[in-house]
């Protein structure tokens, strides 16, 4: 078997066990500052140097959050920087409202959702998959400082459980 076929298989290898997704930036902070009551999966609206620059895996969502507009959902505060060979006319606006791709059932939902009750959109990961440019969103509500204590306790009880139950399961 020649070099290159070699190689080509251990790429599909690697690819197929990673179920062909990768993050390219997460935001760890959104489930610690929120509670995440639903999930949606959009595409984006992106440049060729916005795709290139976030296959370099350049992003970052951190501060970002959606909103709905005119029955459109937009991306807004999330940074992408220029792709580095892209110049002039090839480069974009790093921190521009990009649009998101989702259907329009889908956002008239939230739109009720998010009109009833103080929730807000915040995306949780940006990733490809199947070779396009993903974000998931997050329906959520806002933590005070207590609920975070509780969730944070409520999380280091179950971690202790579970250390507990994994040094029984040895000595037994």
């Amino acid at each position: 078997m020649g070099r290159a076929k070699q190689i080509k298989d251990r790429r599909d290898r690697a690819k197929s066990e990673s179920g062909g997704d990768r993050v390219v930036a997460t935001n760890r902070r959104a489930r610690h500052d929120y509670e995440i009551l639903e999930t949606l999966e959009c595409g984006m609206v992106l440049s060729g140097s916005e795709v290139k620059s976030l296959r370099e895996g350049r992003a970052q969502i951190t501060d970002a959050y959606a909103r709905i507009e005119n029955g459109e959902l937009w991306l807004l505060g999330s940074h992408i920087p220029p792709w580095a060979y892209a110049v002039g006319f090839g480069s974009h606006d790093p921190n521009r409202a990009r649009k998101l791709l989702a259907h329009h059932h889908e956002i008239d939902r939230w739109i009720h959702k998010t009109t009833a009750q103080p929730l807000t959109i915040v995306p949780l990961k940006m990733y490809f998959k199947d070779g396009r440019a993903k974000v998931e969103l997050g329906l959520a509500r806002g933590r005070t400082l207590h609920d975070r204590r509780q969730a944070i306790a409520k999380r280091d009880a179950e971690r202790d459980m579970a250390r507990a139950a994994r040094g029984a399961e040895k000595l037994g």
